[in-house]
């Protein structure tokens, strides 16, 4: 009988530990041929991934894009003082924090931010995004600040008999909820005739500091003014 050496014995048996290692390989995994038909068995899961959007209006890529970036809906939602028109004020700024106001085409000498009536059923935001492009066609903006009230004012009894002669309604006045808005486009973009949707309101505009646009402005909408410019003071030093 031929004894084996020491070195013979291990050499071996790290043969035989070589043969079993690859054995339960193809025990344990699927065949070659079914990972090469089917290569997705090899390859581990990933894990779901979360995203979150804001309400964007959707935008061809040549167009300018007017985004709404969050603002919490509870004061939106609150309700506004029962006799009065449910309306939105926009306060625009540009990179240099001035406000845009435009002179009215009824009264030239009356300057004002641009403003207009909330549809049944419209969100306050929305109805903001719309008069903008409607009054001024600016696209390019960006929702800064949402005043955290409904500010009112009562029309003069002149005032009061045209519009509500006009409107078939007998509001005492308007309830406004007023947005700050940031311009981020060119001059250029700014159009009077609004996007062709309602007839123009207005005949002239302006760059203008936040103590002119109060001073500009008719009486009754002054003390209005006063308040939207100091709940944006923030954003407008």
């Amino acid at each position: 009988m031929v004894l084996a050496t020491k070195k013979e014995t291990t050499l071996l048996e790290k043969s035989l530990m070589a043969t079993t290692c690859r054995y339960s390989f193809f025990l344990s995994n699927p065949p070659l041929t079914q990972l090469l038909a089917n290569p997705i068995l090899s390859l581990p899961k990933p894990p779901p991934i979360s995203h979150k959007f804001t309400q964007l209006p959707l935008t061809s890529p040549n167009r300018h894009r007017l985004v709404a970036t969050a603002v919490s809906p509870s004061s939106s939602m609150e309700a506004p003082p029962n006799g009065y028109r449910r309306n939105v004020g926009i306060c625009l700024i540009n990179s240099s924090k001035k406000i845009f106001s435009a002179s009215r085409l009824d009264i030239p000498e009356a300057w004002q931010m641009p403003q207009g009536g909330i549809d049944e059923g419209e969100d306050p935001r929305a109805a903001a995004v719309r008069e903008l492009r409607e009054e001024t066609g600016v696209t390019s903006a960006e929702i800064l600040m949402e005043a955290p009230h409904w500010l009112t004012y009562d029309f003069p009894p002149h005032v009061r008999e045209k519009l509500n002669r006009r409107w078939g309604s007998n509001w005492k006045g308007q309830a406004q909820k007023w947005f700050l808005f940031k311009f981020t486009g060119k001059d250029e973009e700014i159009n009077l005739l609004g996007d062709g949707t309602e007839k123009p309101e207005f005949g002239e505009w302006s760059w203008m500091s936040p103590e002119q646009v109060v001073d500009r402005a008719v009486d009754f909408k002054k003390p209005v003014y006063k308040e939207v410019i100091d709940a944006f003071s923030p954003h407008l030093q």
